[in-house]
């Protein structure tokens, strides 16, 4: 296939560029590079079946232009991290619904496949625990920005699904839930490689508010497997899938873990969810998947563990440094 990747040059897209070249696609990517990096994807200029662009989604000329080319559209541009999401909410907001909107028009033109990658935050502060493709959304206060995330990605899902139902262009929709491995930073508020950096560099492991709190975090090939899967598979059409690790660990022992693994004498610190982002900052205590829907469609199994991925990680950054 011909296959076009928005937000390609970043961490997850990079990982799914290698995985559809290896299978033998030719692979297309646009990308702005706001928080996507040409290191991630300079590896693979050489291959003639890759090619990139720099520019932004919003550039509807060049956009169309690469959708015509291609067969299946894995839509990853968006604005992504907590710290970049509490101080740039504008340019959350609009970068996700406008971006994903010209997209679908785009691709609903010519009837082209189209992945949206949605995210975990969507079940917002919801208690049902785990969290399943059907349950409720507990958004927080509008005041709160926190939350214009969430609500900017439950949107996209909306008019995804609308254009599948009213104009039957075929769409897929995976939430992912933390997804971590080499080339990921921690510029923008990722826990696993901030906290590893620290590790590395002796210097104090922050963690935010008590450490209670718990996450699954899933291995970036892991996702990967699982989203091209899903563009192959005609029953994932018009659905909604959770693409993660049903397996949690707080992030008190997760910092624990990486300063074992690291053979660190850093101090794990903590820093109050007020101090490190803004005023009333609210966080999801508990976020874990099912993914009983995936795995009953495809046959998902995430196949690397916390260790492995925190050690995926620590290797990266050992060499990268």
């Amino acid at each position: 296939m011909k296959v076009l990747i928005t937000g390609g040059a970043g961490f997850i897209g990079s990982h799914l560029a290698e995985a559809l070249l290896a299978r033998g696609d030719e692979v297309f990517v646009i990308d702005d590079l706001s928080t996507g990096s040409i290191e991630n994807i300079i590896h693979l200029k050489e291959d003639p079946k890759f090619h990139y662009v720099i520019d932004t989604i919003k550039n509807q000329q060049v956009l169309a232009e690469l959708v015509d080319r291609c067969d299946t559209v894995f839509h990853l541009a968006a604005a992504v991290g907590v710290k970049l999401i509490v101080e740039s909410p504008v340019r959350t907001i609009e970068t996700n619904i406008a971006g994903t909107e010209i997209v679908l028009q785009l691709a609903n033109k010519k009837s082209k496949k189209v992945l949206i990658a949605s995210t975990s935050e969507v079940y917002g502060k919801s208690d049902s625990i785990p969290f399943n493709e059907d349950d409720d959304m507990v958004l927080g206060s509008t005041k709160k920005g926190r939350w214009s995330y969430a609500c900017s990605k439950a949107i996209d899902e909306f008019l995804a699904l609308a254009y599948h139902k009213e104009r039957g262009l075929p769409v897929v929709i995976i939430r992912l839930f933390n997804t971590v491995g080499p080339r990921q930073t921690g510029r923008y508020g990722m826990v696993i490689p901030t906290l590893v950096r620290q590790a590395l560099a002796g210097e104090p492991m922050t963690v935010f508010g008590d450490g209670n709190q718990t996450r699954s975090f899933t291995y970036v090939k892991d996702v990967v497997g699982a989203m091209t899967a899903l563009i192959d598979h005609p029953q994932a059409v018009g659905e909604v899938f959770n693409v993660g690790n049903d397996r949690a660990i707080s992030i008190e022992d997760l910092a624990k873990l990486i300063k074992e693994r690291t053979q660190s004498a850093s101090e794990i610190v903590h820093i109050p969810y007020d101090v490190a982002y803004q005023q009333g900052f609210e966080d999801m205590l508990r976020r874990v998947p099912d993914i009983s829907k995936l795995r009953d469609l495809t046959g998902y199994n995430p196949s690397v563990n916390i260790e492995g991925i925190v050690d995926s990680v620590i290797e990266y950054y050992r060499h990268k440094d």
